[in-house]
C-alpha cells in the first residue's frame, strides 16, 4: 500500500514547502494535485513537483463527452504524470475512447475511474443514482475493469468487494483516510490504515491529517512506519 499526499493547501508556496519537507523520506510517496492547485498553479507546478522526484496523481476527475475526455487524457499523458482519473459516470464509450487513445503511448499514465465520491452518504447518493452506494460502486468498478482501466477511486468500504469482482491487481485508491482516527471533516465514509489494509487498498490518500498537524513531516514518517509494519 502506497501513500498519496493531497496537496490542498491555500497557496503554491505552502504546497511546495510541504513537498520539499517530505522529499527523501520514501520513494513510495505520491503527490495528489487536485482542482484547486491545478487551476491556480498549472503545469509548471506539476513539473516542479516532478523535479523533486515525486510521482504525480492528477486528480481532475474528467467528465465530458468521450472525444473531449480523450483529448484531455492525451494532454495529461504528454505532461508525464503517473496517474489521473475520470468519472465512471461518463460511461463505457468514454472509457474505451480514452484507453484506445492512450494505447499509442509507450509509457502512459495509470487511469482510474471515480466510483462514488467519499463525501456522499447513502441518502444523498440515492437521490441522484437511485441505488445504494455499494451496488453502484461495484457496477462502476466492473465497467471500468471490462474497459481496460487500471483501477478505481472508491472508499475503503467498497475496496474488498471491488477486488473480488475484478481481481487483486485492479487498483483501488481511497480518499478520506484518517490514518490514526483523526476527525472526518466533510468526508462521510472514512477509514484508518488498519481498515484500509484489510480491504486490500493499493493507495491511501491523506491530506488534512498531514498538513493541518503541527509537524507534517513527523506525521508522514509515522504513516510510512505504519505502512511498513503492514507489509
Amino acid at each position: 500500500m502506497k501513500l498519496c499526499i493531497a496537496l490542498d493547501l491555500p497557496s503554491k508556496e505552502e504546497n511546495l514547502q510541504l513537498a520539499k519537507n517530505i522529499s527523501g523520506l520514501s520513494t513510495d510517496i505520491w503527490l495528489k494535485v487536485g482542482f484547486r492547485s491545478y487551476i491556480r498553479d498549472g503545469v509548471k507546478f506539476v513539473k516542479e513537483l516532478q523535479n523533486l522526484g515525486f510521482k504525480i496523481f492528477l486528480d481532475l476527475k474528467l467528465y465530458d463527452i468521450p472525444n473531449t475526455m480523450a483529448d484531455a487524457s492525451e494532454e495529461i499523458a504528454k505532461m508525464g504524470v503517473d496517474m489521473f482519473n475520470i468519472h465512471a459516470s461518463a460511461g463505457r464509450v468514454a472509457m474505451k475512447t480514452i484507453m484506445d487513445r492512450l494505447s499509442k503511448y509507450k509509457k502512459r499514465p495509470l487511469v482510474l475511474a471515480v466510483t462514488v465520491l467519499t463525501s456522499f452518504d447513502e441518502k444523498n447518493f440515492e437521490e441522484i443514482y437511485e441505488l445504494p452506494i455499494a451496488t453502484k460502486a461495484n457496477e462502476f468498478a466492473k465497467m471500468s475493469y471490462e474497459e481496460g482501466l487500471d483501477g478505481v477511486v472508491c472508499s475503503a468500504y467498497e475496496s474488498l468487494d471491488i477486488k473480488e469482482i475484478t481481481n487483486d491487481s485492479f487498483i483501488t485508491l481511497t480518499p478520506g483516510i484518517r490514518p490514526f482516527g483523526e476527525d472526518r471533516g466533510d468526508q462521510k465514509r472514512v477509514a484508518d490504515i488498519d481498515f484500509a489494509t484489510k480491504a486490500k487498498v493499493n493507495f491511501i490518500v491523506v491530506g488534512r491529517p498531514i498538513y493541518k498537524s503541527g509537524n507534517p513531516k513527523k506525521v508522514v514518517e509515522k504513516i510510512i512506519q505504519k505502512l511498513k509494519e503492514k507489509k
